[in-house]
């Protein structure tokens, strides 16, 4: 039987945990902290190491999915397509992209709570002068498709 409103089902994990994509974004600090570029070679070393030993947490306990860190924003391209003819593309970014995604965590919870915490984890990253960046990580739950056996 076709049914027109399939109902959103949650892509689920381990023993019926969630998914969710915690999103970290060029540019948009709250601290007002330098762009990494401008950073001294020791804060970025500091940088690197504390997203490694937090993915190791994660991985530890279960929880990590994957990880991953994404080339800078002026390697970006953006495609865009009708379906029919050559696609149109464009080297990015453009002055009025304020932020561009800079890489992601995955990871499989029990909770949306655990995912927020795991967020403010990765926000506090240290950046120049060990100062924690306080970056925005946005937290979004993995769907998945419709199904279409319903």
């Amino acid at each position: 039987m076709w049914v027109s409103a399939l109902p959103q089902r949650r892509l689920t994990g381990k023993d019926g945990a969630m998914r969710f994509m915690l999103l970290q974004n060029y540019g948009e600090v709250e601290s007002g902290c330098l762009p990494m570029p401008e950073w001294t070679p020791g804060d970025i070393k500091a940088h690197i190491e504390f997203q490694q030993a937090l993915n190791q947490e994660l991985a530890e306990r279960g929880e990590l999915v994957d990880a991953q860190g994404l080339a800078g924003p002026e390697q970006a391209k953006f495609v865009v397509s009708d379906g029919t003819s050559a696609p149109v593309i464009t080297d990015g970014p453009f002055p009025e992209s304020k932020e561009l995604l800079a890489g992601y965590r995955l990871v499989d919870v029990e909770t949306a709570g655990r995912a927020i915490e795991i967020a403010a984890q990765a926000s506090a990253a240290p950046g120049p002068n060990g100062e924690p960046i306080r970056q925005p990580i946005e937290v979004r739950e993995v769907m998945s498709a419709p199904d279409p056996e319903v």
